[in-house]
């Protein structure tokens, strides 16, 4: 009897059910170039980038400013596409979604953490949390539900009614985390979640980030400027010029 599951485009595919020794990963980039272009100049933002994640993983990227890291989290997140190369997720090229399936793979799939959290202050934290909920065809008590879990898991549910101009930066940065989870995505890309705080909120944020990895087993994909942090994570990925480095 043979097993069937949806893929992203909502075709029926069949699973491989023998083929124990696959790689498991869950993003995976080819030969990426990336270049933008005006009248007058061309900048290479990336070069030949040849990057696999596996799940479950927690890998830092980092590089001087200017270097590409987060243009290249941008093209792992789906919210930019390269002028050349392969971005597959879950094993399959995305180069042919539609934007809307790109839109569902985003919104499904993938957390987002900024370094200035985007938050908007006139919602509460647990309005904030809520909001990417509000694309998917979930119910008002469930968007909650799922809220003040993701809360809980930051330590913030003491702080679920505040509002953004209440909190610390250390406390806006755990609410931008509860966010990301309370889709529950499968992977989490983190654009200097660290950078703006000091020493102490930045190593709370990133125990935050390393518990989820180790019990939830989380892919967290990191771009940093702090080789401390960087050291806590499982894989270390450098940049230099929108090149890998060895």
């Amino acid at each position: 009897m043979n097993n069937f599951s949806l893929n992203p485009l909502g075709a029926t595919t069949a699973l491989v059910a023998d083929a124990p020794h696959a790689p498991d990963y869950v993003i995976k980039l080819t030969d990426i170039e990336k270049v933008y272009q005006t009248k007058t100049i061309e900048t290479v933002a990336l070069h030949n980038i040849n990057i696999a994640i596996r799940k479950g993983e927690f890998v830092s990227i980092m590089g001087p400013s200017g270097c590409g890291k987060s243009t290249l989290l941008n093209i792992m997140g789906l919210l930019d596409e390269p002028n050349s190369g392969t971005v597959e997720i879950d094993g399959a090229p995305v180069k042919s979604y539609s934007d809307k399936t790109l839109a569902r793979l985003r919104n499904q799939k993938i957390g987002f953490v900024f370094q200035s959290y985007h938050l908007i202050n006139d919602l509460s934290v647990t309005d904030n949390v809520e909001l990417p909920l509000l694309y998917r065809n979930i119910s008002g008590s469930e968007r909650r539900k799922r809220a003040l879990a993701a809360l809980e898991k930051v330590g913030l549910s003491a702080r679920s009614r505040h509002y953004p101009n209440q909190l610390s930066g250390g406390q806006r940065q755990r609410v931008a985390i509860a966010r990301a989870l309370a889709g529950q995505p499968e992977i989490i890309l983190a654009d200097e979640p660290t950078g703006n705080l000091d020493s102490v909120m930045g190593n709370e944020i990133m125990d935050i980030l390393l518990r989820l990895n180790t019990e939830e087993q989380t892919t967290i994909v990191m771009v940093t400027h702090d080789e401390l942090m960087a050291k806590k994570t499982e894989r270390l990925i450098r940049l230099f010029d929108g090149s890998q480095v060895s």
